[in-house]
């Protein structure tokens, strides 16, 4: 029986604020198998955790990431907006989150931009252990991730266009995974991929009936905000199929 890979979208977010120390611990304590989390580098190249390019939506601070050095960085409140009970919650590092779960569950690392791919590869020299999957909507950044490292484990995300292009492209590049938006699924796309030895995960997925559909479907993995949730649900979407 499949048993569907659940990764916790930017930890466990329905829980506690996205791509926080809070929330990746909160998804390992609730199950998951896996951290997707969001890369950014500041002013002074270092690789912080943070879904937007700016600041106001995730933190109490204004401007883009790009525009603020790490210890500014490391000084916002990444978890006021959610909920005061995580007020002073910081960003974290990629290097911190490496340190805290490498050896631990697996890590999907969606990169936005090619030099935070380089300082990336560069980080996981240090944590042998870690197993990462990097994925991204840039094509052209994962062939360049290619290009510095036959081995490295890439997956393409697809939000919409010509899915049949993108699936070209994932076996072009030897991917390990195909992440579809939930919305643009279908049986042709996941059995296209199965024909190529290509798992499918999709985003985000919160519901069991659409996780159990999708489970029929024959996609391999999952991608949600409530990993607790999908995590009590597997034993009955295993036994849907």
């Amino acid at each position: 029986m499949q048993r569907p890979f659940i990764w916790a979208h930017r930890g466990a977010s329905k829980i506690a604020p996205e791509n926080t120390m809070a929330a990746f611990a909160a998804a390992v304590e609730l199950g998951a198998d896996g951290l997707e989390l969001d890369i950014h580098l500041s002013r002074d190249g270092i690789p912080v955790v943070i879904h937007d390019e700016s600041l106001e939506r995730t933190t109490d601070g204004r401007g883009l990431v790009a525009d603020a050095s790490l210890e500014q960085l490391q000084q916002l409140d990444a978890g006021g907006w959610f909920s005061p009970d995580f007020m002073g919650e910081p960003l974290p590092t990629i290097a911190e989150v490496l340190s805290a779960f490498s050896g631990k569950l697996s890590l999907n690392l969606e990169l936005k931009e090619f030099s935070a791919g380089v300082e990336v590869l560069s980080l996981l020299r240090q944590h042998p252990d870690a197993e990462i999957v990097i994925s991204s909507f840039d094509y052209d950044l994962l062939n360049g991730l290619r290009s510095l490292d036959e081995s490295l484990s890439l997956a393409v995300l697809f939000d919409g266009g010509n899915w049949r292009q993108a699936v070209r492209l994932a076996d072009e590049i030897s991917a390990c995974a195909f992440h579809p938006a939930g919305n643009l699924v279908c049986r042709r796309m996941v059995a296209a991929c199965r024909n190529l030895a290509l798992p499918v995960s999709v985003w985000t997925v919160d519901q069991e009936a659409q996780a159990r559909s999708l489970v029929r479907m024959g996609v391999s993995g999952l991608f949600t905000n409530d990993p607790g949730a999908l995590r009590s649900a597997r034993p009955a979407l295993v036994s849907s199929l």
